[in-house]
């Protein structure tokens, strides 16, 4: 078969997903950043979980320390403090055990997801003191944690567009757990569009406005030419997490992958559509860097947070590929 190598095609009999993996970072022209506070971060993370009630036998403490969620967020957010690496990384933890309650062998049923949301809302939209039977336990303690800074430091529209990408990205959990429910398999455009919502791209990008302290104004923020870049890079990430998760979503997912999904609507190799989804993946990264450089300027009192948002995309698709490829929750951690 062939794999596409920037310009030029490399033969060879046999290709892996770990090794075209490997390839599209080696493609990809976003440059890897890092906390220096991730490592500090993740031993904070193991402390402070069983402080709120979370049942962590050995096993799962492993399997917590080897998913390295700090170094994720560390990843996406490299200039944030270490205080506040503490909260996003106690976000992503948060957002990481609601999709493993939602996609486990044991997943919860669409109703109880549907509660999840809706307890998750009232959450972040009236305070702690609203409680809720959807969200208990310690995944209420760990999302009042989370949120206690991002709610007093920032201002009410911004609170208001994160609860609308939480919202947005929990009600895509619940089609999808819908779908399986029904044993509904979607094309690849309906998975497509559905996976933007799944993957929770769109809950990430407000939180640079949280850690740079300069949220965007609405209309810029969702700007036409800014919202294009956040789809592409949301396409980017979560098609390079489907090539990563391919084995396991085999017998989990119900189809909902980029590559079953190609192999479904084509019917093709599963080989075959691996190369499909990686030549799609490079076709959507050039795309990225050519909107990036067309992004207008919306003057001097703007134009750093825009870059900001922008550097902040970019780290999403950067930081995903390269947690992804040393995180022990995929057989492709180095």
């Amino acid at each position: 078969m062939a794999i596409r190598t920037g310009s030029s095609f490399v033969r060879e009999a046999s290709v892996t997903t770990g090794e075209i993996l490997w390839a599209l970072r080696a493609e990809c022209p976003i440059p890897p950043r890092l906390s220096p506070h991730a490592d500090r971060v993740q031993q904070w993370l193991v402390d402070i979980l069983p402080e709120l009630g979370m049942p962590l036998d050995d096993a799962a403490l492993h399997r917590l320390t080897r998913g390295g969620f700090a170094r994720y967020a560390g990843r996406l957010y490299p200039d944030a403090s270490e205080a506040d690496l503490r909260v996003l990384t106690a976000l992503f933890t948060w957002f990481f055990l609601v999709d493993d309650a939602c996609d486990g062998p044991q997943r919860l049923r669409p109703a109880q997801i549907r509660a999840l949301r809706d307890g998750t809302l009232a959450l972040l939209h009236d305070g702690p003191r609203v409680r809720h039977s959807g969200l208990s336990g310690p995944l209420r303690r760990l999302l009042v944690l989370a949120w206690r800074e991002p709610r007093r430091r920032m201002p009410s529209r911004w609170r208001l567009r994160f609860a609308d990408a939480v919202d947005r990205h929990l009600d895509g959990t619940w089609r999808e757990a819908t779908n399986k429910e029904a044993a509904v398999r979607p094309g690849v455009d309906a998975y497509v569009e559905l996976r933007r919502a799944t993957s929770a791209a769109e809950v990430s990008y407000p939180l640079v406005e949280f850690v740079g302290g300069r949220p965007l104004p609405d209309p810029v923020y969702h700007h036409p030419q800014l919202r294009r870049i956040a789809r592409t890079g949301n396409d980017l990430l979560s098609w390079y997490n489907d090539l990563a998760s391919l084995e396991k979503d085999r017998a989990t997912s119900g189809g909902h992958n980029l590559v079953l999904a190609t192999q479904a609507e084509w019917g093709v190799s599963s080989e075959e559509a691996v190369r499909r989804v990686a030549d799609r993946w490079r076709e959507s990264m050039r795309r990225f860097v050519a909107l990036r450089a067309a992004v207008p300027s919306f003057g001097p009192a703007l134009d750093e947070a825009v870059s900001d948002h922008l550097d902040g995309v970019a780290n999403a698709v950067r930081g995903t590929i390269d947690w992804t490829l040393e995180s022990g929750r995929y057989p492709t951690a180095a």
